[in-house]
């Protein structure tokens, strides 16, 4: 194959790429991010001091990790406003994050507000084991 035309579909490829993850919408990064995990029974609350990390789901959830659990929240009211260059700001009385509670969004770049969610019910996510 000539250069110019390796060249070509390697432009091609790269300029393709980024349009495809732009695209992938907040159902999909959702269930990727699940990929091999098993739905367990809904729980109100969880513990803040265990929780390793946050991620937000642009528009629908926020996936907290505690411990090898990922624990899914999709918010009573305000999930359209998620977005990934948030920061979550929680003020809670004791150890425990529920459902219910208020989580202010704050832009990472020019750190102001901008608005809140209202938690849901923490769907816990485990992974499977592989079958012997």
């Amino acid at each position: 194959m000539p250069k110019l035309v390796k060249s070509l579909i390697l432009g091609a490829t790269l300029l393709v790429a980024p349009a495809a993850i732009a695209q992938e919408t907040p159902d999909a990064k959702l269930a990727k991010m699940l990929e091999g995990r098993v739905a367990g029974a809904p729980v109100d609350c969880i513990s803040l001091t265990q929780a390793r990390s946050s991620q937000i789901v642009d528009g629908k959830a926020i996936v907290y990790e505690v411990g090898s659990r990922l624990y899914v929240n999709i918010p009573s009211s305000g999930a359209e406003s998620l977005d990934q260059d948030d920061v979550l700001v929680t003020k809670t009385i004791g150890t425990q994050l529920c459902r219910m509670d208020s989580v202010s969004l704050v832009d990472r770049t020019t750190r102001f507000p901008r608005g809140f969610v209202l938690l849901g019910k923490f769907v816990p996510y485990t992974k499977v084991k592989a079958a012997r």
